[in-house]
């Protein structure tokens, strides 16, 4: 089967549904899009990773990296090989001396690994071709209806980008200071939407 690579170009919270991330996935030279409903602990670990924030307590996925590192395992693709009842299905492609193993693991999971190790993420094309959506206009659009397109699913697995709420009336140097409280006290999901105001302002200028 035909397989498309894919990057990560959306990671957003969800105003309506309590505990619920949209993950979206974007096909390289493409227009498509696959959206993923993933939990906040997931959508977290990938944010840190994306953002390159330093915890200060390796998380779960942390470990796994440095376990693998440990016994020279390393991951080198992602394949998100499956859909049923609008659940995803992925697996982790490892390598170590030279034999290939295949891991099975939800897609959030999965994808919160690959960006650890800068694997490549893949999708079969009857996926992307059944619950993809073709971009017309800019991404930004997309990403603010994300939640009608993906219906509302529960987590496990189809999700949005950290949305930032709350800060636009701060100076940049309140940003920051809230910035660093936030990194200091381990809130990963707070932090990640401090960061996208201070991103949002400095691309502005």
């Amino acid at each position: 089967m035909k397989k498309v690579k894919l990057d990560i170009v959306g990671l957003s919270y969800s105003q309506t549904q309590s505990g619920a991330y949209a993950l979206v996935l974007g096909e390289v030279n493409g227009r498509r899009r696959l959206p993923i409903i993933i939990g906040a602990f997931e959508a977290q670990a990938i944010a840190i990773e994306i953002e390159k924030m330093s915890p200060t307590r390796p998380l779960t996925h942390d470990l796994f990296k440095s376990f693998a590192q440990a016994y020279q395992v390393e991951i080198t693709e992602v394949l998100i090989y499956n859909l049923v009842d609008g659940v995803f299905f992925a697996k982790l492609i490892c390598n170590k001396d030279g034999e290939q193993v295949e891991i099975d693991a939800r897609t959030s999971d999965a994808i919160a690994i690959a960006v650890r190790f800068n694997a490549i993420i893949y999708t079969y094309e009857f996926i992307l071709a059944s619950a993809g959506i073709v971009i017309e206009g800019n991404d930004f659009l997309f990403l603010e209806n994300i939640e009608s397109i993906t219906g509302g699913q529960t987590p496990e697995e189809t999700q949005p980008p950290m949305a930032v709420s709350g800060y636009q009336s701060l100076s940049l140097e309140e940003l920051q200071q809230k910035l660093e409280k936030a990194l200091s006290d381990e809130a990963y999901e707070k932090a990640a939407r401090i960061r996208d105001e201070i991103n949002r302002r400095n691309a502005g200028k």
